[in-house]
């Protein structure tokens, strides 16, 4: 049996690794639409090892009652207008912006940590946040055993995460400095060539990043209430993948060794061991295209009682996005 599947914003970073991951992992497929805006109608995409194509249709005009599954990847603003649209004509929607995600009716959901609000949907279910993603797999295993209190994270995201244009604009930027050109930059608030900015989204009133507000909300939602966490999100001078250093502590005594070992036994986890492994600790340069959370690093923090600290990088392309609404997708055809 084969299921009828729209990709929304097929054209972006996460479009295209959704097409890819829907091949790779050999999603029983009748149909794929690649849908974008009407700008790219007459546009081919592709997709999967084979290099098969798909022409790009148009968001506006299309009829969502001929599919199934509704992959999605556009911003919030165009998720808030055709995401309802498409559950009313039956199509369920997996979406990746943050329209849907602090929405008491829609769930949310990283398959290895919370499938089971997958039972509560209405129609759409929503992706969390990039960062929000690899962090919940890593802090599964520890709040199972030994439930997390609280969190303190320092994230360092790469420019992927802001769109194909912010990563154009990290290559012209670097470029400029070696051809003493001027530098130019639309995308970030200050230079991302050469530096790192701490400012990921708009300020709020608490004087936080609607970034770091997204942290703790997600945070809160998926492992619940009592969860309490701060972030710093930081834009960092890397094309792909996300890292997190974290500091927790837990209501329960759990050690360092203890919680290698979880991390070691956690599916979708790959845990790097200083003093085992040749590589030590892994870099985001080095997960590209990796489907794991790659934890490392992993110490016990003494400022506090019960304190962990650990470092993890993912690909917030793939884990963090479109192999997240793939895995769901997987649940829901499995159920």
């Amino acid at each position: 049996m084969g299921y009828k599947i729209a990709v929304v914003g097929a054209t972006g970073n996460v479009g295209r690794e959704l097409l890819n991951i829907i091949d790779e992992r050999k999603i029983p497929v009748e149909k794929l639409h690649a849908l974008a805006s009407s700008r790219s109608v007459g546009r081919e995409v592709s997709y999967g090892e084979d290099h098969n194509t798909l022409p790009v249709e148009s968001l506006e005009h299309f009829d969502f009652s001929k599919v199934d599954f509704v992959l999605s990847s556009a911003g919030g603003e165009v998720a808030k207008e055709f995401a309802p649209k498409a559950a009313k004509a039956g199509a369920i929607v997996i979406d990746n912006s943050s329209a849907f995600r602090m929405d008491p009716n829609v769930p949310l959901v990283v398959p290895e940590v919370n499938a089971e609000a997958l039972k509560t949907h209405q129609g759409i279910i929503a992706n969390p946040n990039c960062s929000t993603i690899q962090l919940m797999v890593a802090l599964k295993p520890i709040h199972d055993k030994a439930k997390v209190k609280r969190v303190v994270v320092s994230t360092y995201q790469s420019v992927s995460g802001a769109g194909k244009a912010a990563m154009d604009e990290l290559f012209n930027q670097t470029r400029s400095v070696f051809v003493a050109e001027t530098m130019k930059g639309t995308e970030f608030p200050k230079q991302i060539a050469f530096n790192v900015i701490p400012q990921i989204d708009s300020f709020m009133d608490d004087r936080s990043t609607k970034e770091e507000w997204k942290m703790k909300a997600e945070t809160m939602k998926i492992l619940g209430k009592d969860v309490k966490l701060v972030a710093t999100c930081v834009r960092v001078p890397v094309f792909i993948g996300h890292a997190v250093a974290a500091h927790i502590e837990t209501e329960n005594e759990i050690s360092a060794i203890e919680a290698m070992e979880l991390f070691r036994s956690t599916a979708g986890i790959t845990l790097i061991d200083l003093e085992n492994e040749e590589l030590e600790y892994m870099t985001p340069q080095e997960i590209q295209g990796e489907d794991d959370v790659y934890i490392s690093r992993v110490r016990e923090d003494s400022t506090v009682d019960n304190g962990l600290a650990f470092w993890c990088v993912a690909d917030n392309l793939r884990k963090g996005a479109a192999l997240n609404a793939v895995q769901i997708l997987e649940r829901l055809i499995a159920h």
